[in-house]
């Protein structure tokens, strides 16, 4: 037993031995076969890491979002694959910032219920401007219902609410554009020609999805928000839930609540959107299996391309080292060393091969990177390597196969 294991080990050094001077000997000829393999092991790296960032991207946002949280609007959200009515929609009621304290009341299982409404303003502080901000005008409780955090300061009250109170809490960007490295809380900035005192910055969050920032906002009292803007037009109100059990149930108490504060007839359709992250979570699975589709097929065809290359140039080797062969056989060599020969000589090919092709694919990320999310992982590596070595061992079987049962006295006549 311990000679057959050092036999293997030693047949399987020196076939890689061999098979790194067959490639050093034949440089030029080895570069073009490997190059097909470094294209394919570009493509199944740069798809698994664009995968990879989208999904930790993903995971992210939704945390910022805020989980297990309803969101009831004038308009559903436009996902799933229906007929989008929008003609219907656009005539509904507007959502009022009263319903939100009836739900609250109201509710049995909701933990938390906010209003929030939008609008996008310069603000500026000195001679420094942050452009297209977000201004959020929302409740007291709206940092229950989403995710943010008051790094620094505080946020606001309920009195400074109901008495329309010109404070702020900035978003960790505009803080710095405005600010830089200065203490921002108890200053004033201007916004929409009103000036407003800073009382807190948020906590980083980052962008969503690798593209909108969530920390170019602001955020100031409702009442506050209504006295500059208005509160006519696209209000929000979220329900916040301590789980996903109470948030399957709640759904269906919100949405009789709501249909009581809107005195809709038992056979009236709602004139409301209740939506939910589930929602946008099915579009994700639906875009990410497209990608997933898209992604595999070229890789598959840049892989398989890349392999019929490996083939043809390990037939090329093995016809040129016949006598080799031959005389390998002559001296009692076995089949299985043969075969494994030429096997481990494929497989060091596309194993070179997805060394190149994994360092271009780390360039390839940095730059996916600078437009949008893509994440190399250890696994990926491991990934690409495994693919390599079965192309190896797929496309190189049968030259290896034909060599290790070549005719011993034929193959030393060869010439």
């Amino acid at each position: 037993m311990l000679h057959k294991i050092s036999r293997f080990i030693f047949s399987f050094a020196e076939g890689i031995k061999l098979a790194l001077y067959a490639i050093w000997t034949n440089k030029m000829r080895s570069a073009l076969t490997m190059f097909g393999i470094i294209i394919g092991i570009v493509m199944v790296t740069s798809m698994v890491t664009i995968i990879d960032g989208i999904n930790r991207s993903f995971q992210s946002s939704m945390s910022m979002i805020g989980d297990n949280v309803l969101f009831i609007q004038k308009w559903p959200w436009g996902f799933g694959g229906e007929e989008y009515r929008w003609w219907e929609y656009r005539n509904r009621r507007e959502i009022q910032v009263s319903y939100a304290s009836l739900l609250e009341q109201r509710s049995q299982l909701a933990s938390a219920v906010s209003v929030e409404a939008f609008a996008s303003r310069n603000v500026q502080f000195e001679d420094r401007e942050a452009r297209s901000i977000q201004i959020q005008g929302v409740t007291t409780s709206y940092q229950f219902t989403s995710a943010i955090n008051v790094e620094h300061g505080r946020f606001f009250t309920d009195e400074e609410n109901q008495t329309r109170r010109r404070v702020m809490v900035l978003g960790y960007d505009v803080a710095e554009a405005l600010f830089r490295n200065r203490d921002p809380i108890g200053r004033t900035v201007r916004m929409g020609g009103q000036r407003y005192e800073v009382i807190g910055v948020l906590e980083q969050q980052g962008n969503f999805l690798g593209l909108e920032s969530f920390d170019r906002l602001a955020i100031i009292p409702i009442q506050t928000f209504g006295q500059q803007f208005g509160l006519r037009w696209n209000i929000n109100i979220r329900v916040k839930f301590d789980s996903e059990e109470e948030l399957y149930e709640g759904q269906y108490e919100i949405e009789g609540l709501m249909r009581s504060i809107r005195r809709l007839d038992p056979t009236d359709d709602n004139d409301f959107a209740i939506n939910k992250m589930e929602m946008f979570e099915q579009q994700y699975r639906a875009m990410t299996g497209v990608i997933y589709g898209i992604g595999i097929f070229l890789t598959g065809l840049s892989l398989f391309v890349g392999g019929i290359g490996v083939m043809n140039i390990m037939y090329v080797t093995v016809k040129e080292r016949t006598r080799e062969v031959g005389i390998r056989k002559a001296v009692g060599a076995r089949y299985s060393e043969i075969l494994m020969q030429f096997l481990i000589e494929a497989i060091v090919i596309c194993g070179i091969g997805g060394i190149l092709g994994i360092g271009l694919s780390m360039l390839v990320v940095v730059l996916i990177n600078q437009f949008f999310v893509a994440y190399m992982s250890l696994q990926t590596v491991l990934l690409a390597f495994t693919i390599c070595a079965m192309t190896g061992v797929i496309f190189g079987f049968l030259p290896a196969h034909k060599a290790a049962k070549a005719d011993p006295i034929s193959s030393l006549r060869y010439s």
